[in-house]
């Protein structure tokens, strides 16, 4: 059994989330464990709660913040965010942590304008209230017990999180320039004066959350597609059949985050209507649905004309005008939640009305139903497309579903068996899409479009990222995007733990590693296959078919930054540690020269031991003066130089020498080549 560290309750093995609070389970997290994170943190206090209580009695304190409490406790879990702390009138909340969702830092701000907006519900308390978000790396302790006064997160985030709501206005919200960052497409500011906080050298800068920008779960698109023709072709010819020979279909698009699901569905959405067709989109979101159909209600009530400001009996009157059957009208109105005290005994009735309603829309008009993001749907919506699918007959109808692979995880079978079902998987852009779409966001860094496409390897979304940190920095180098580590630490959060920690482990390699090695770093080495199959199932990884090291098998991370953010989870000492098993690991299977001379030479830097890494970096400088790479030489002497002993002088001189010698040569080799060039060519000549 798995007791949730929340409440207590005992849960089934099999259970993700525990049975009576809801809070996720993690059977393989061992207690105290450490990860290096981007959290959001959010800190709220009331105004001049402090004064007011003096003339308290305890019990009324106590009878007067519980509701407080309450309610702020409510909002922020609904957002996915957990309480860490209360502290008198105080509450600290995370975002981020212990699970990352990959919009930690817009779900934060919109949880803070919930609470701001909704504060003035508890009428009986007459409250005031300051509110700060601020986001950064932390050190999270993910076997905290709050319970018994453990913290969850340390680090300057929550501190400066702590400044910022001291600064904030009365009844508003202030937040760090991290979150702005991270939000600014989603979420409306307006800058404030910088904040001088205690124990700050610069005043810290900061903004006002307005309001959204849009409502969750969306992202805006701007300016010209790059690539997608092919899919966009697909899509179209399935459409051309739908609408000519009305023969209803289901086509879903996989693709990791940032791959461009939603871009591709709003390109063929606007090609679908300039055709004569309708196009009416739904969203599933992680968080404060109101039903479990909610990306279909969404559809019928821009269907009959009901918008969200509508009330329940302006919105019922909209949907009976718009629906002739009464039955069909009253078990619409309980999936909409226009009749919260209707019900239907049997599901099967619910779903053959909502068949009707749509067979009536498409017969006007050819019909394309775009659900977006499923894998975040109740198992009731995604029941209610199958059978759409497959019970749907002689209608122009088309249904297109948006998904993260991870939605054939708890539904492998999805599609299966259905008379017209596609499924089309986006892969990342090709190296001259890749190129051409970093220089369009890139305007006149275009020069570094190369590299950043590189690094991207071909997600859209992580190359306009990328642009905008390098248009905004004028630097090509310097950490990942809190949008990137975000989505990408919210991918590896979803992996079962004990495939989760290998992963962790595999990034101290680097880009490419081996099985000896992860047996060697491995604590616990048994199900290695197994594990490592599954995380090659995933596409986080891909086994090479040749190795370097004989009798190794060797594997690769399918994307670089997987590999970064994986590692950057890895606190300092567990970083050390595991450097030190994987340089062990090259000294006991190679023959230390060349490349792997390098290797060895980070891993023990990395691992603390300066005197093994400094001999590396020499044997590594050797070997490429011996090749003439002068220049690579150059570099490793300087590495080896960070590391010698300033009290050994006679260390210090020698490597001084040699980094001179190299630099000396790297200079001098373009004249060199130009003179055996041409006394290659006077000897040709004679």
């Amino acid at each position: 059994m798995l007791t949730c560290s929340n409440c207590g309750q005992e849960n089934p093995e099999a259970a993700r989330f525990c049975l009576a609070c809801g809070q996720q389970l993690d059977s393989g997290a061992p207690a105290g464990r450490d990860e290096r994170r981007i959290v959001s943190v959010v800190f709220v206090d009331l105004v001049g709660f402090t004064a007011r209580s003096e003339a308290l009695d305890p019990e009324d304190v106590h009878a007067f913040l519980t509701p407080y409490h309450d309610f702020v406790r409510r909002e922020f879990e609904s957002f996915g965010g957990v309480v860490e702390k209360f502290i008198g009138d105080a509450i600290v909340a995370l975002f981020g942590a212990p699970t990352a969702y990959g919009d930690d830092a817009e779900r934060a701000v919109r949880a803070a304008l919930a609470v701001r907006d909704g504060i003035g519900e508890l009428r009986d308390l007459d409250v005031q209230l300051r509110i700060a978000v601020n986001t950064g790396e932390a050190l999270v302790s993910l076997g905290a017990r709050a319970e018994l006064g453990e913290a969850m997160v340390t680090g300057d985030v929550v501190n400066t999180a702590s400044r910022l709501q001291s600064g904030a206005p009365v009844n508003g919200i202030l937040v760090g320039r991290e979150t702005y960052k991270a939000t600014r497409d989603a979420i409306e500011y307006e800058p404030a004066e910088p904040v001088h906080a205690k124990g700050k050298a610069e005043p810290v800068d900061a903004w006002i959350p307005l309001g959204a920008l849009h409502p969750a779960g969306e992202r805006r698109h701007s300016g010209e597609l790059v690539g997608r023709a092919r899919e966009l072709e697909v899509l179209r010819g399935i459409w051309e059949r739908v609408s000519r020979e009305s023969v209803p279909h289901l086509v879903t698009v996989f693709g990791p985050a940032g791959m461009g699901k939603t871009r591709l569905a709003q390109e063929f959405s606007a090609s679908v209507e300039e055709l004569g067709g309708r196009t009416v989109h739904g969203r599933s979101l992680p968080y404060r649905e109101s039903s479990a159909y909610f990306a279909f209600s969404t559809q019928v009530k821009e269907l009959c004309g009901i918008f969200e400001s509508d009330s329940a009996e302006v919105g019922l009157a909209k949907l009976q005008e718009r629906v002739a059957d009464d039955t069909v009208a009253r078990h619409l109105a309980i999936l909409l939640g226009l009749d919260p005290e209707g019900s239907v005994d049997d599901r099967e009735e619910l779903f053959f009305s909502v068949r009707v309603f749509i067979e009536s829309v498409a017969r006007d008009r050819p019909l394309l139903l775009v659900f977006e993001d499923i894998h975040w749907a109740d198992r009731g919506l995604l029941d209610l497309i199958e059978l759409l699918a497959a019970r749907l007959r002689e209608l122009p109808i088309m249904l297109l579903t948006l998904s993260r692979p991870d939605l054939l995880d708890s539904r492998p079978s999805w599609g299966g068996g259905l008379p017209a079902y596609s499924a089309l998987p986006l892969a990342p852009l090709s190296a001259a899409e890749g190129q051409e779409l970093a220089r369009l966001r890139l305007g006149e860094l275009h020069e570094d479009a190369g590299r950043l496409a590189d690094t991207a390897e071909g997600n859209p979304l992580f190359i306009e990222q990328l642009a905008a940190t390098m248009a905004e920095s004028s630097q090509t180098g310097g950490s990942l995007p809190t949008t990137i580590r975000g989505i990408l630490a919210a991918r590896l959060d979803a992996l079962p733990p004990k495939e989760r920690a290998l992963l962790l482990v595999a990034a101290v390699c680097g880009k490419t590693f081996w099985r000896g090695a992860l047996e060697q770093m491995e604590d616990e080495g048994g199900g290695l296959s197994e594990l490592l199959g599954a995380l090659e199932r995933r596409d986080l990884i891909v086994r090479d078919t040749r190795s370097m090291i004989e009798g190794e098998q060797q594997f690769g991370f399918k994307h670089v930054l997987i590999r970064d953010v994986a590692y950057d989870l890895l606190p300092r000492a567990q970083r050390r540690e595991h450097h030190a098993r994987a340089a062990r690991f090259f000294e006991e299977t190679t023959a230390e020269l060349g490349e792997v001379a390098a290797a060895l030479a980070r891993h023990w830097r990395d691992a603390g031991d300066a005197e093994r890494a400094l001999g590396y970096f020499i044997r590594a400088a050797e070997v490429a003066e011996h090749g003439w790479a002068k220049d690579q030489a150059a570099v490793f002497y300087r590495e080896a130089l960070d590391l010698a002993s300033e009290g050994d002088q006679a260390q210090l001189s020698d490597v001084r020498r040699r980094l001179a010698l190299a630099r000396a040569a790297a200079v001098h080799i373009p004249d060199a080549r130009v003179l055996i060039h041409e006394a290659s060519r006077g000897s040709q000549a004679g």
